[in-house]
């Protein structure tokens, strides 16, 4: 069984309840697919026992002893990533038109390395997870390989837990898509709310088992409960509220997971949160 976890937007304390989750799980193997900022992997020690390369996208390059200086590739490019025959990498998209209209045929696309792909054994199970190349953006084709590699590890009776990117973009879309559920994580804001509305019709699109969490709900008990009212309204089942917990920051900064402080709040919610999650999971298996 795969559970994702995701967020409307980051800053949300998706990590934080996804590790928890995982911790509380114990036989789990770990997705990181928030590729843009992947950081699971440092709450743990662990050795990389895979790593290969993956490549996401593609660059023009130019041949100088085919080209004529035309300048055909520069006038094309929407993108201003080519000056006086120079390709900008940075600029370029790869979108090829360039290479249609050289009369010369001297540019070409070349696939380029935009990560490097781990499996990390670690104290507490598998962690599949990427390092982006600087410059480069999150593709739904890395997190369908983070996915994968997850699977390898793991059977019908082991539960992947992913961490997916925040957003409703194309990473996200790769993180749910064939999940059998989806927790979303929201804080109680107006933004919040706004960016659970976006996030909750991606995953109704996808038509996944999808549960709510709110976080730090005590902060502003009004908005959390417009957000609750929005979900009971949209079959959405809010399965958990954490408080706010200052332990929370401690734990980051100490890199432990929050449920190893017994006197947290956070840690107590986020134990509840799991018990109700479990018995999904078992209904769902039965």
């Amino acid at each position: 069984m795969e559970l994702t976890v995701i967020s409307g937007k980051g800053g949300t304390g998706k990590t934080t309840i996804a590790m928890a989750l995982s911790e509380l799980a114990k036989d789990v193997v770990k997705a990181d697919c928030d590729v843009d900022a992947p950081n699971l992997y440092l709450f743990y020690k662990g050795r990389d026992i895979k790593k290969e390369y993956f490549y996401g996208g593609k660059k023009a390059v130019i041949d100088k002893k085919f080209c004529t200086d035309c300048k055909e590739c520069e006038k094309v490019c929407q993108f201003d990533a080519i000056k006086d025959g120079i390709v900008n990498p940075f600029k370029c998209e790869g979108c090829g038109a360039c290479t249609l209209v050289c009369p010369q045929k001297a540019v070409r696309l070349k696939e380029e390395k935009t990560a490097d792909v781990y499996i990390t054994q670690t104290n507490k199970g598998i962690i599949s997870r990427a390092q982006m190349e600087v410059g480069s953006e999150g593709s739904g084709k890395l997190i369908t390989q983070l996915r994968s590699n997850a699977r390898k590890f793991s059977d019908e009776n082991i539960l992947i837990i992913i961490d997916g990117s925040p957003g409703i973009g194309c990473p996200v879309i790769s993180s749910i898509t064939g999940s059998d559920a989806v927790l979303i994580v929201t804080e109680p804001t107006q933004s919040g709310l706004e960016d659970f509305v976006r996030v909750m019709e991606l995953c109704r699109h996808f038509g996944v088992l999808t549960f709510a969490c709110i976080n730090k709900y005590d902060i502003n008990d009004k908005m959390a409960g417009e957000i609750g009212g929005f979900c009971r309204e949209n079959d959405v089942y809010v399965i958990g509220k954490i408080p706010y917990d200052d332990t929370v920051m401690k734990s980051i900064n100490e890199l432990k997971p929050i449920v190893h402080y017994e006197g947290s709040k956070a840690n107590q919610a986020i134990r509840k949160m799991w018990d109700n999650i479990q018995e999904y999971i078992n209904r769902i298996n039965q």
